[in-house]
């Protein structure tokens, strides 16, 4: 399960160290750790990192699949953390050690800046191959921090994308090697804990307004 930890002004979320899918457990306990994180007081940032394998891996579609019944429930609790990742009161880094896919990689979208290991693992949403389409909240969070081109590309291939593919398409904004990965990540966050506070909570709110208003759409999540 995810765990939080702080090193100086910069707080440090392990995702854990396995597929590290969105499990309603798993949704709660990061939504536990920004608690901690927005309530805190002072210069703050925030680094996401995981152990293994993969970064995240998206939907827990086994455990979906077996709670049917609450499938619109868990795509709002999913959209939720998106927007509230997306909002946050505090610069924002993830660390790309592993496979990134689906809806960790909207996840990984919802930061301000990511680091991605240089050699191995790939950046891919694979809805297209998978046939689950992206829902309008979804689309608009990848749009909103894509540009058209790549979005496009990501959203309608599913074109699974390296570390230098990525930098090169302006997914990541780092690849390194993969002992820098959250050395670099944490090098990033750290100048700019500064900027923690309502300002920043206020600019993300208004450049990313339609994106939000589409994630916190619980009346019609899914279009």
């Amino acid at each position: 399960m995810p765990e939080l930890d702080r090193r100086g002004d910069v707080y440090v979320l392990d995702l854990g160290d396995g597929e590290n899918r969105f499990h309603p457990d798993w949704i709660s306990a990061v939504d536990a750790a920004l608690d901690e994180v927005e309530k805190a007081q002072g210069p703050r940032a925030l680094v996401t990192a995981a152990t293994g394998k993969f970064y995240s891996n998206g939907l827990d579609l086994d455990w979906l699949f077996a709670h049917a019944d609450q499938h619109l429930e868990y795509v709002v609790s999913v959209h939720a953390l998106f927007a509230r990742l997306l909002s946050l009161p505090v610069v924002t880094v993830a660390a790309l050690q592993g496979h990134t896919f689906a809806a960790g990689a909207m996840f990984s979208l919802a930061h301000d800046f990511r680091v991605m290991r240089a050699d191995r693992g790939f950046w891919c949403l694979p809805e297209a191959d998978i046939n689950i389409p992206f829902t309008p909240g979804m689309s608009a969070l990848i749009q909103s921090r894509l540009t058209p081109r790549t979005a496009h590309e990501a959203m309608v291939t599913a074109r699974r994308y390296g570390g230098h593919d990525a930098l090169a398409a302006g997914i990541v904004d780092h690849v390194v090697d993969e002992d820098a990965v959250r050395t670099t990540a944490l090098a990033l966050a750290q100048p700019l804990a500064a900027k923690a506070g309502d300002t920043l909570a206020t600019i993300r709110t208004r450049m990313y307004a339609p994106a939000l208003a589409a994630l916190r759409d619980t009346a019609n999540p899914l279009g």
